[in-house]
C-alpha cells in the first residue's frame, strides 16, 4: 500500500510546482503557449518513446481490446444521457468524454507496477497507446465541439501530428525497427519533458480556478461515470472472461484512473471551458487518493 501511496504522491508534486509558479508569476506564464508546445511537439516524442521502447507483440492486444470496447460501451452511454441533463454545448462535450480520458500513462504505469510488478509494464503500455488514440480521436472531437461545427471538429483530429506519429511509430515497431541508445535517449528525454509539463501545466490551470463556480450536476455526473459506472461495467465485463487475473487487474486499474491533464490540453487548445475542465481533472484526483485502496481491495475478486 504504501509503495501506491508514494507512486500518486511522485506524480502530483509537479503539479503543485505548476500551481505555485502560476501563483508566483501570474501573467508571465502562458498558459496557451505551454499547451501548443506540448501537444504539438513534446508530446510526439512521448509517442514515438512508448512506441518504440520495445517491441509490440500481437499477443499483448487483447487487454487494449478489452479497455478500448468498454470505453466505447460507456461513452455510448454517456452521450446519450448526457444530452438529457447537460443543454449548453461546452458542458455537454465535458460531459461525455471528460470520464473517459483517464491518467493511464504518468499514473497508471507506475501505480500498476507498484501493485503487479515490472511485468505489468507490456501490457499498461500498449494500454495507454489504446487511450492515446481515444484521446486524439473522440477526445479531440467532443472537445472542439464545445466551439466548432462537426466537419471542423474531424479536421481537428487529422490537423494533430500526434496521431500521425502514432501511426508511424507502430509501422516501424512492426516492421522490425529497434531505435538505438542514443536514438531512445533523445525520446526518451523529449518524453519526460512532455509528462512533466502535463503535470505543470494541471497546476497551472488549477490557479485561480474556483470549485464553486463548478456546476454541481457536471461534476456529480463526471465523478459518477468515473468512479460508479465505469468500474461497475469493467467489473462484470470481466466477470465474463477468461483471462489471467493480473490482467484484468491490469484493464480494471487503469479504467479507474482519475481524469487525465490531457483533458486540459484539449479544452485549453480548443477552448472549452478549460478552467471547468481543471476543476473535474482536480476533484476526480482527491477522490482518487481513497477510491485507489478500494480499488486495490476490489482486485482480489476479479
Amino acid at each position: 500500500m504504501s509503495s501506491v501511496f508514494f507512486s500518486i504522491i511522485g506524480v502530483y508534486i509537479f503539479i503543485v510546482i505548476g500551481f505555485v509558479a502560476k501563483m508566483s508569476f501570474k501573467e508571465q506564464i502562458d498558459d496557451k503557449t505551454i499547451t501548443l508546445l506540448n501537444v504539438y511537439f513534446l508530446q510526439v516524442f512521448l509517442t514515438f518513446w512508448g512506441l518504440l521502447v520495445r517491441p509490440i507483440d500481437i499477443t499483448l492486444l487483447y487487454a487494449p481490446s478489452i479497455y478500448l470496447i468498454i470505453v466505447l460501451v460507456v461513452l455510448l452511454i454517456s452521450a446519450v444521457v448526457a444530452k438529457k441533463l447537460f443543454f449548453e454545448k461546452k458542458e455537454y462535450s465535458i460531459a461525455t468524454v471528460a470520464a473517459l480520458i483517464g491518467n493511464t500513462g504518468n499514473l497508471g504505469i507506475p501505480l500498476n507496477i507498484a501493485i503487479f510488478g515490472e511485468e505489468s509494464i507490456p501490457y499498461t503500455t500498449i494500454i495507454n497507446l489504446v487511450n492515446v488514440f481515444v484521446v486524439y480521436t473522440v477526445g479531440v472531437y467532443h472537445y472542439s465541439r464545445g466551439n466548432y461545427d462537426v466537419k471542423t471538429s474531424l479536421l481537428n483530429i487529422v490537423k494533430l501530428p500526434i496521431l500521425w506519429a502514432a501511426m508511424l511509430a507502430l509501422g516501424l515497431s512492426f516492421g522490425g525497427y529497434k531505435p538505438s541508445g542514443v536514438v531512445l535517449t533523445t525520446l526518451m528525454m523529449g518524453a519526460y519533458a512532455s509528462m512533466t509539463m502535463q503535470l505543470f501545466l494541471f497546476g497551472i490551470y488549477l490557479y485561480g480556478t474556483k470549485i464553486k463556480e463548478i456546476s454541481k450536476r457536471l461534476t456529480l455526473w463526471v465523478m459518477g461515470v468515473k468512479f460508479v459506472l465505469l468500474p461497475l461495467l469493467t467489473f462484470i465485463i470481466l466477470g465474463f472472461i477468461d483471462l489471467e487475473t493480473m490482467i484484468k487487474g491490469i484493464i480494471f486499474m487503469e479504467l479507474l484512473m482519475p481524469l487525465a491533464v490531457a483533458n486540459v490540453n484539449l479544452a485549453s487548445l480548443y477552448d472549452c471551458s478549460p478552467r471547468v475542465v481543471t476543476a473535474e481533472v482536480f476533484i476526480s484526483s482527491v477522490l482518487f487518493l481513497g477510491i485507489v485502496f478500494i480499488g486495490v481491495e476490489v482486485l482480489g475478486f476479479l
